[in-house]
């Protein structure tokens, strides 16, 4: 079995082999730590990151985005892009994704070669690839961008491992999926719909806080027709069952549900009836 260190190692490896990078920023775990492997390999100077500014990006993403990179040495972009002038993505089916990598690589790959950088690369990682339901990387890869953790079989919980090694502050981040992920799919994506997501989001988190509990992963799910269904950390269900009151934080919804499940990333997946025909 391979080692994590030999996997790090695999990484260090592709990385030097490139001239200079840019590195698809969205602020989380995965591409902070492929950023900081870049500028440990390539230096500062070779490598600048890119958050792409659109509606389905909370604000308090991108400023922590521009911090982590300025504390780097990195330059950094926030270039704009447009996925709702995109019908695929509006629509909202099984491939919203692939319309949203879409829009964004046609960005970042005229934005590396105006800055006459050699690659664009992601933050997807091994466990990204073997989830079998990811039409965003298909999209991604089709536009040219390289996946170097993926590459060299970085698994999430190992690029953790290592960000915290090296100081990251990005090592225990919550996964933060862009808006449009909370919205069902076949539910029109908006930009009111995910300024209302983000707002329920905001408001809930602050009134869970105030009852004392400390959340960490916390989803607002658009489940269409005024209806809401707010994810918690499982640990933290009955806890939040208790405090019912505090879903009325939800504003914009008629009708609002705890999940008894708690929270899980891709959970809108669960309702989609044939994902394969999106892979």
């Amino acid at each position: 079995m391979t080692s994590q260190a030999d996997r790090l190692n695999a990484l260090l490896d592709r990385l030097s082999t490139l001239r200079s990078l840019l590195v698809a920023f969205s602020g989380g775990a995965d591409s902070a730590f492929l950023l900081a492997a870049a500028v440990r390999t390539l230096g500062p100077e070779h490598v600048e990151a890119a958050t792409a500014v659109s509606p389905s990006l909370p604000s308090s993403e991108l400023d922590l985005a521009r911090g982590f990179a300025a504390g780097l040495g990195v330059a950094h972009h926030a270039p704009a892009t447009d996925e709702l002038s995109r019908q695929g993505y509006r629509q909202n089916a099984g491939d919203r994704c692939f319309f949203c990598k879409t829009e964004l690589m046609s960005v970042l790959g005229p934005l590396a070669e105006r800055l006459g950088i050699a690659a664009v690369a992601t933050g997807t990682n091994a466990d990204d690839v073997v989830a079998g339901f990811r039409p965003g990387i298909r999209a991604a890869s089709a536009a040219g961008a390289i996946t170097p953790l993926a590459d060299a079989g970085l698994t999430k919980d190992q690029i953790r491992a290592v960000s915290r090694e090296w100081g990251l502050p990005t090592w225990d981040k919550p996964a933060a999926a862009c808006l449009s992920s909370r919205i069902a799919y076949g539910v029109e994506v908006t930009a009111e719909g995910l300024d209302r997501v983000a707002a329920a989001e905001a408001a809930l988190r602050s009134a869970l806080e105030a009852a004392g509990i400390p959340v960490r992963n916390l989803r607002v799910r658009d489940l269409g027709g005024d209806t809401a269904k707010v994810e918690v950390d499982s640990e933290l269900l009955e806890e939040v069952a208790a405090h019912g009151e505090v879903l009325a934080a939800v504003e914009g919804f008629a009708r609002v549900r705890l999940d008894e499940h708690g929270f899980r990333s891709g959970a809108m997946n669960e309702l989609l009836p044939n994902p394969e025909r999106y892979r």
